[in-house]
């Protein structure tokens, strides 16, 4: 299982079309946001899918934000 939680609603692919998309995702263990290009080094996008993604990113950091860490329990 997989401690990176993506955003379900970005759907951002490459402006030419080669298959190329963008992942947004929060770890939800350390709150880190990961932003994956993947297959590809880099990837052409338009306007429209920019601010997608920059929406997905500001998602991400609101929800490692409200992350807490749960104190283990003494025994």
């Amino acid at each position: 299982m997989s401690a990176y939680a993506s955003d379900p609603d970005l759907g951002v692919q490459d402006v030419p079309g080669s298959g190329s998309k963008v992942d947004v995702a929060t770890n939800l263990l350390n709150r880190n946001v990961r932003l994956s290009i993947l297959w590809a080094q880099e990837i052409l996008l338009s306007a429209d899918a920019a601010d997608q993604m920059a929406d997905a990113l500001r998602r991400a950091a609101a929800q490692s934000g409200s992350i807490t860490a749960t104190p283990a329990p003494i025994e």
